[in-house]
This record gives structure tokens, C-alpha cells and sequence, in this order.
């Protein structure tokens, strides 16, 4: 084990540390009451990025209704469970949690859908992709600070945020997209996010689509985990009402997950004798998994969600409405660039160029933000006709 002098913490052989980090795009001095990784977990939560967060879609679109989840609250359970994982498993928390409060910075409004049209518009342009655009967001396009474009962010942190990314762009990134050419792993710490955001949607997923009245307990029944777990529970306490009784049945869940997940990872690490950082990079696969039968109950609550939740006429009418208004606002602002904001950018703008600066315009939008200026646009369209 090793201390992290700034943080007083113990950490694993394989935890990312000071000693290992491999620093930042432009030399900074280091921080005085903070970690580095504290001071890039502290510039997520202070971006404009982050904050519009609190206005994007999760699974149900901003103004549907208050309690539903949003990509803020999400990020937040994310960093919940991913700090959870990360002490148990006794790497860099600070690191982790910058990681897993940056993985959505580059989502589009209106979550997959808004994704998936602007994905479409790109196409020429080697499309769109929500984590590739984040590390955009968090190499260039905030501007917060004088000395650098961007926050400045250390490569673990903006590793982590890269979950997946082509061989082409990947050569465009440099040592940054390396593993996903020679085929490496991230840190452990990045791994916990990635899978720290899988438990956080598919749980969080639950309530709100019980709240939203498209998904019904007989649905969760189906699945054996929940049905025990929902027997356990109500042994338990057998007065308690069904709405607690609904949220302790999720909440127990979610602790049999993170619990495999830190119990069989602890396993994995001992089997294959990993001690060091390298050590985690350089094996074939993940460190981080469940059990084989963990997986198959995280598996059957992935499909369940998808058939009764993401695939209902509900969740699906709503996408289409999104992708629309997403395919319609990438055209407008093609045609009438001078409409953008404060951006040098006419009609005379190269194409690929132009098309950037309209993709990224979009994808900073909030959900509000772009229906009103789908609105505006459509009704500065019905006037011209008159």
C-alpha cells in the first residue's frame, strides 16, 4: 500500500497516484490545500457544462415532470456508487469521482435520441459521439481559464472519460487513444465509473419508470432477483407501505450489485497478482466484473429495462419528436450560420468546419433550450411564408 501525501489516504499498488499520474496537457503548479485529483473533480462541478447537466434528459425529457431523473442527478448517483466501489477497493476515490461526475459532459439534449440525430446530421463528418465529445468539451470548448483552453484536466481523468472511441479519431488523440488501438485497459478507477453508470441508470431506471406508470411490478417480477428480493424485504417488514417497500427493494438490488462487484474484483486482483497500474493496463480484459451469476441478473434487468422501458410506444414517440427537433436545428443552422451566437462562422465557413460549430452549439443545448429554439425557428419559418 501507498499513501497519497496530499490526501493522507492508503491506496493500493494499483491505484493511480501522484507518482504514476501522468499529468496535464499544459504544466500547471500544484495545488496547495488539494490533490490534483480533487482539483479536477472540483473544475467538472464548476464547468457550465456540468451545470446544464441539471436540463438534459436521462430517459424521460426535462419538462415531463420534476422527479424524474436528469443527467445531473444521474452523474451525482454515478459518483455515490463510484466512490463506494473505489475505497472498498482501496484506489484513488478522488480520481474516480472526477471521472464519473465528467462521463456526460458531452451529452447531447434529449440523452440517446439527441444523440442518435446528431449522430445522423455527422455522418459526413465522422459522425457524433457523446463520450468523444465530453473530452471535447473538457480540452476545448470551456473556457474558464487564462492560460489554457479548456480545464486542463489530467489524462487519467480524461482517459476515464473516453469509455469507447474508433481507431481513426483514436490516432487523431495521441498517446490518449493508444489503448484503443493496442488494445489496453484504463486504470481500475476508470473502470469502476464505466460500471458505476450501468448500475446507477439500470436501478435509478426502475424507479422513475415505475413513477412514470410504463413500467409495473408484474414486469419486475419477472426477474428472479427482484422477486427474492422483494420476499426478503417484505419479511422483513411486513407493514411497511408499498411505496418503501418499492424503494428498499431497489436499494437492495443496487448493494447486491455493488457488492459482487467489489467481492469478485477483490478476487480478480489477488488471482492474477496485480500490483501496479501497468499491471492493470496490460490485461486482456477488465478487472472490474461481477460473478458469472451477478451478470446474468444484471444482464436480465438490462433486456428487461430495454423491452417494457426504453422500447415503450411512450419513450419511443418522445424520441422521435427529439431526434426531429435535433435534425431540424442542425439544418437550420447550416443554412443561417449567422444565427448562432457570438460565432465567427457564414455561410462561406468550410463545411466540415461549420458543421463542428453547429454540433457542438447543439450539443451544449439543454432540452428547454432546444424546444424554444426549435419554436423559434419554426415560427420564423411560417412567417416568411405569409
Amino acid at each position: 500500500m501507498t499513501s497519497d501525501p496530499q490526501c493522507s489516504t492508503i491506496l493500493a499498488p494499483y491505484a493511480v497516484t501522484p507518482d504514476v499520474c501522468r499529468g496535464r496537457i499544459y504544466a500547471e503548479s500544484a495545488p496547495r490545500w488539494r490533490s490534483e485529483f480533487q482539483r479536477d473533480r472540483d473544475r467538472v462541478i464548476h464547468s457550465a457544462a456540468f451545470r446544464r447537466l441539471e436540463y438534459k434528459t436521462q430517459v424521460f425529457v426535462n419538462h415531463e415532470g420534476d422527479m424524474f431523473r436528469t443527467r445531473l442527478t444521474h452523474s451525482l448517483e454515478v459518483a455515490q456508487i463510484a466512490r463506494t466501489i473505489a475505497r472498498a477497493l482501496a484506489v484513488n476515490e478522488d480520481l474516480t469521482e472526477a471521472i464519473a461526475l465528467a462521463h456526460d459532459l458531452g451529452h447531447t439534449p434529449f440523452g440517446h435520441a439527441g444523440q442518435a440525430a446528431l449522430n445522423a446530421c455527422m455522418q459526413e463528418y465522422d459522425g457524433f459521439e457523446h463520450n468523444f465529445h465530453s473530452l471535447r468539451v473538457v480540452d476545448l470548448l470551456e473556457e474558464r481559464y487564462p492560460e489554457f483552453p479548456g480545464l486542463n484536466l489530467l489524462f487519467e481523468t480524461r482517459e476515464g472519460i473516453l469509455k469507447h472511441c474508433s481507431a481513426q479519431r483514436a490516432r487523431q488523440i495521441g498517446e490518449l487513444g493508444r489503448r484503443f488501438l493496442d488494445h489496453l485497459q484504463p486504470s481500475l478507477e476508470a473502470q469502476i465509473a464505466n460500471v458505476a453508470d450501468e448500475i446507477a441508470y439500470n436501478h435509478h431506471d426502475i424507479d422513475d419508470g415505475l413513477r412514470a406508470g410504463l413500467l409495473e411490478i408484474g414486469h419486475l417480477r419477472e426477474l428472479s432477483l427482484f422477486q427474492q428480493t422483494e420476499i426478503e424485504v417484505t419479511a422483513r417488514w411486513p407493514t411497511l407501505d408499498s411505496k418503501r417497500i418499492r424503494y428498499t427493494v431497489i436499494r437492495e438490488m443496487l448493494n447486491h450489485f455493488v457488492s459482487d462487484l467489489i467481492t469478485t474484483t477483490r478476487a480478480n486482483i489477488e488471482t492474477l497478482g496485480i500490483s501496479s497500474v501497468d499491471a492493470v493496463r496490460y490485461q486482456s480484459e477488465p478487472l472490474l466484473g461481477f460473478s458469472a451469476l451477478v451478470n446474468r441478473e444484471h444482464l436480465e434487468l438490462k433486456r428487461l429495462l430495454r423491452h417494457q422501458l426504453y422500447e415503450h410506444s411512450q419513450v419511443i414517440e418522445m424520441a422521435e419528436r427529439s431526434k426531429g427537433i435535433v435534425k431540424n436545428l442542425y439544418s437550420a443552422y447550416m443554412d443561417s450560420p449567422s444565427s448562432l451566437p457570438n460565432m465567427k462562422v457564414t455561410l462561406a465557413t468550410k463545411e466540415p468546419v461549420r458543421a463542428q460549430i453547429v454540433a457542438d452549439y447543439i450539443a451544449g443545448m439543454t432540452d428547454r433550450f432546444a424546444i424554444a429554439e426549435y419554436t423559434r425557428i419554426v415560427n420564423a419559418r411560417i412567417l416568411c411564408t405569409h
